[in-house]
């Protein structure tokens, strides 16, 4: 495994050393198609990311309450049963948004 490394070069450029199993995901990334280059496949990558952390900081108190009602009906057993678990999901899938 190669270790994560970010060094800023001269130009104030970083260089990141990937993982190969990272690099392989990105490359797929831009190869897949989408993308005129690399650089525009980061640029993409970025903003998902601070877009992703701005909506979680932004509904951070909502994701809380929601955590710890999930918490109380598990401790008043209302829970769903391991076994069914799935077949749950799997419905809750397929309806529509």
């Amino acid at each position: 495994m190669v270790a994560r490394v970010a060094t800023i070069t001269r130009r104030g450029c970083i260089s990141i050393k990937l993982r190969p199993d990272h690099e392989r995901r990105f490359l797929d990334a831009v190869q897949a198609g989408g993308f005129e280059s690399a650089d525009d496949a980061m640029d993409t990558a970025l903003e998902m990311l601070r877009s992703q952390n701005e909506w979680l900081l932004e509904n951070r108190a909502a994701i809380d309450v929601k955590i710890q009602q999930g918490i109380a009906e598990l401790d008043r057993g209302e829970g769903i049963p391991e076994d069914e678990l799935d077949a749950y999901l799997d419905r809750l899938k397929a309806q529509p948004e």
